[in-house]
């Protein structure tokens, strides 16, 4: 018994060994990391990152008398080299863990962007869960200069405004760390990125707090246009109507308003989607791949500009859920048309699909894969259900027009 508990009481003092905070770091030592920045230099890379004032965000003093962030730069032959050179100006080490947003420059997505993914997916204190954007047209640097409304702080309102605008406007997607690198590694399937643009003639003006002190900031920044890769490089842009067929086929579309004309030709009608079912299948037939495209959509018909439009009628929805499949139809098959002539790449993962179909013709193919997806038979099914008119029937401008 005695023996029983001395072997009792050792275990428990080696277990009070093993739970001391050996690692721990102090936030008072730590400099908050919530964006980053990489361009291309002469050097090398140039990396900048927005790092949190904690005094100043935790004041919340009014009149916004100073930053509630601090923008720090360094350049480096690695982006890694670039990082560790910044706490020669900073008072802290700078802790990623918070990380939203990383910035990559239009230029150096052109040149590649695999070695700062390389860096990004070694380091253990990074978390995977940030969104990765291009900047367009502008150095990466110059997003993170501009100061934001509705949030004090700019990396969380590009977090914040990238995935609302997925959530209720098509052309977005939130690609993670994660998700891009499995795209870049895949044999089936290029990556794609959302851009983002500096909107306003004098950037400078961007960087001052009187930037949202206004009702109508002189600098903002605003998400547009898709990036389009092939492996780790930016070969070119699709536009609003290209990047919303492409996350139609994705399925990544969550809501989003699509418009169709009226019957009369007057006018147009919205019908605000508010679900959608994406399947995408590829298959091999004598010898030759072919693939098909079933979109399934919900919607409710959210603005109508017609003068005579009788929605009680079910020949009238009918005839909108045909003028909404048509219209959806040719949007996909222009973006299909655009990947297999303009850019020569699967945008789609029509590769991974004829994959899992036939592995045994996929080995054969995947060597010389985007060529073959070039000429391949794509077939494109919609079907559009409205469901909801609205909490009115017939539109007022009926009654005016009567009126009249």
């Amino acid at each position: 018994m005695k023996r029983t508990i001395s072997l009792f009481i050792i275990i428990f003092l080696l277990l009070n060994l093993l739970t001391g905070c050996w690692n721990r770091r102090e936030l008072n030592e730590l400099a908050i990391t919530v964006a980053m920045a990489v361009d291309k230099s002469d050097e090398g890379y140039v990396v900048s990152t927005q790092v949190v004032t904690p005094g100043q965000v935790a004041a919340k003093q009014g009149g916004g008398q100073k930053s509630p962030v601090t923008l720090y730069q360094e350049k480096g032959d690695t982006v890694f080299e670039a990082i560790r050179r910044m706490t020669t100006g900073t008072a802290r080490k700078l802790y990623f863990p918070h990380l939203r947003v990383l910035v990559i420059s239009e230029e150096l997505a052109e040149e590649g962007i695999g070695e700062t993914l390389d860096f990004l997916s070694r380091d253990h204190e990074l978390r995977t869960d940030f969104y990765i954007i291009i900047a367009k047209n502008t150095k990466a640097e110059n997003v993170l200069k501009v100061t934001t409304g509705l949030e004090d702080i700019p990396a969380n309102k590009l977090f914040s405004s990238l995935e609302s605008s997925e959530k209720a406007w098509a052309p977005s997607m939130t690609v993670t760390l994660d998700e891009l690198t499995a795209d870049i590694v895949s044999e089936g399937i290029h990556p794609n990125l959302t851009g983002v643009h500096v909107i306003g003639e004098n950037k400078k003006a961007g960087e001052m707090m009187e930037n949202v002190q206004e009702i109508e900031a002189d600098v903002k920044l605003k998400y547009g246009g898709m990036a389009v890769f092939k492996d780790d490089k930016l070969i070119g842009w699709l536009d609003e109507r290209e990047s919303k067929g492409v996350n139609y086929v994705l399925g990544k579309v969550k809501s989003t308003i699509g418009e169709v004309s009226c019957p009369e030709g007057n006018g147009k009608v919205g019908v605000e989607v508010i679900r959608t079912k994406a399947d995408l299948k590829g298959k091999v037939e004598d010898g030759s791949p072919k693939g098909t495209i079933e979109i399934k959509l919900e919607g409710n018909v959210g603005d109508v500009q017609c003068k005579k439009l009788d929605l009680t009628k079910t020949k009238t929805i009918d005839e909108l859920e045909k003028k909404s499949e048509k219209k959806l139809k040719e949007i996909i098959e222009s973006t299909i048309t655009t990947a297999q002539e303009d850019f020569k790449l699967d945008l789609f993962g029509f590769g991974e699909a004829i994959h899992r179909s036939n592995p045994d013709y996929w080995k054969k193919a995947k060597k010389d894969w985007d060529e073959k997806f070039t000429d391949m038979p794509i077939e494109v099914k919609v079907d559009v259900q409205i469901r909801r008119l609205g909490t009115i029937g017939n539109s007022p401008l009926e009654k005016i027009e009567g009126g009249d």
